[in-house]
C-alpha cells in the first residue's frame, strides 16, 4: 500500500518539473529515474552471471510499459471523453525508435536460425550485440539531442496550460531522486515477497521474470503515467510510459550488454523466437495506435488485451524456453 501515496509525490515532482521545464523533460525524468534503477539492478544480476534474470527484466519492463500502462492510460483517461490527443511528432517519432529496438532483437534471432553451427551463431551473435549496443547507444544520444536541442520546438506542449507551479525546480527534482530511491527500495521488498508466492502456487519462473516482476517494480511510475492520463495531461502520460520503453531498448539494454562484456558475462540481444514474436507483435499494435496522435478508450482496451493474451501466452508455454547468452539456460528469476 506504500507504493500509492509515493506514487502521488512522484506524479507531483514531475508534474511540477512538466509546468517549468515542459512535459517533454518531465517524462524524461521520470523515466529515467525509473529506469536508473533497474539499470543498477541489471547490472548486480549480471554480476552473479543471472543472465536471463536481465533479460527478462529487460523484455517484461518493454511489453508492459507499452500495453498494459499505455492501455490503461488510454482506457482510463479516455473514458468520458470522445477523444484525447498528443504531440504527433514525438509519437511518430517513438514509432520509428521502437521498431529499431524491435530489429535489434530480430536481427540476433534471425542470425541464429540461420548459422550453420551452434559455435558459430554464439560467437557472431555475441559479436554482433556488443556493435549493436554500440550503435544504440549512439543512436539514442543523437535521439535527445534531436528532443531536447536542435527540435525541441516541435515537442513543445500545444495546450495552454493555466496552472503554475508551486515549488521551485530545485525541490522538484531532489524530492523526484529521494521519491525514485525509496520507490525502489519498497519495490524490492515486492519483489522478495513474490518469491513466497511462486513456491506456494506453482508458478512458471519465466511468466514470474516477464510479467509479475515488470508490473510490481515500477508500480509507482505506471500510477503516476495512469493519472496523468486521467487529468487528460496526454502528453506526460504517453511520454512516461513511451519514453521508458524507449530508454529501456535503447539505453539500458545495451549499457547491460556492454556491462557484461565488460565484466567476462556473455550477456546478448538474442531472446528465444517466441519471445522476440512476442515483442515485434506488441511494437506493431503500438505503433499503428499512437502515430496519428490521437486515443481514444477503444484503443486501451485493444491494448490491455494484447497484455492478457502476451501474459495468457507466457503463462501457458512450457518452462526453459532459451535467449540468454551465448550460453541460454535458466536461472531464478526472482533473484531481482
Amino acid at each position: 500500500m506504500a507504493i500509492i501515496p509515493l506514487a502521488k509525490l512522484l506524479g507531483f515532482a514531475t508534474e511540477e518539473i512538466a509546468l517549468r521545464c515542459g512535459s517533454t523533460v518531465g517524462s524524461l525524468l521520470n523515466a529515467t529515474f525509473g529506469n536508473a534503477v533497474e539499470l543498477i539492478l541489471g547490472v548486480v544480476a549480471l554480476d552473479k552471471g543471472l543472465i536471463r534474470v536481465v533479460q527478462a527484466s529487460v523484455l517484461g519492463s518493454i511489453l508492459s510499459n507499452l500495453l498494459l500502462v499505455l492501455g490503461f492510460c488510454f482506457l482510463l483517461g479516455g473514458a468520458g471523453r470522445s477523444e484525447q490527443s498528443f504531440n504527433i511528432t514525438a509519437a511518430q517519432t517513438s514509432s520509428s525508435l521502437l521498431a529499431l529496438t524491435t530489429l535489434s532483437l530480430l536481427v540476433p534471432a534471425a542470425f541464429s536460425a540461420t548459422a550453420e553451427t551452434k559455435e558459430d551463431a554464439e560467437l557472431g551473435i555475441l559479436n554482433l550485440s556488443h556493435g549493436t549496443a554500440l550503435i544504440l547507444l549512439l543512436v539514442y544520444i543523437l535521439f535527445l539531442i534531436f528532443q531536447l536541442k536542435t527540435h525541441s520546438h516541435l515537442y513543445e506542449d500545444e495546450e495552454d496550460d493555466e496552472e503554475q507551479p508551486t515549488t521551485t525546480l530545485s525541490f522538484s527534482i531532489i524530492t523526484l531522486i529521494i521519491v525514485a530511491g525509496v520507490v525502489s527500495l519498497h519495490a524490492e521488498f515486492l519483489v522478495g515477497a513474490i518469491e513466497g508466492v511462486v513456491d506456494s502456487w506453482g508458478i512458471d519462473e519465466t511468466f514470474v521474470g516477464i510479467i509479475l516482476l515488470p508490473i510490481v517494480g515500477n508500480a509507482a511510475e505506471h500510477v503516476s503515467s495512469v493519472t496523468f492520463a486521467m487529468k487528460n495531461k496526454m502528453n506526460l502520460s504517453v511520454g512516461i510510459a513511451v519514453s521508458s520503453s524507449l530508454q529501456i531498448g535503447l539505453l539500458v539494454t545495451p549499457v547491460l550488454v556492454i556491462a557484461g562484456w565488460a565484466i567476462g558475462q556473455p550477456m546478448t540481444l538474442f531472446f528465444d523466437d517466441f519471445e522476440t514474436v512476442i515483442l515485434f507483435s506488441s511494437v506493431l499494435i503500438v505503433n499503428y495506435l499512437i502515430q496519428d496522435g490521437r486515443s481514444n478508450w477503444l484503443e486501451g482496451v485493444l491494448l490491455l488485451s494484447s497484455y492478457a493474451i502476451v501474459s495468457l501466452a507466457f503463462y501457458c508455454h512450457p518452462t526453459g524456453t532459451g535467449g540468454g547468452g551465448t550460453g541460454g539456460g535458466d536461472s531464478n528469476l526472482v533473484a531481482l
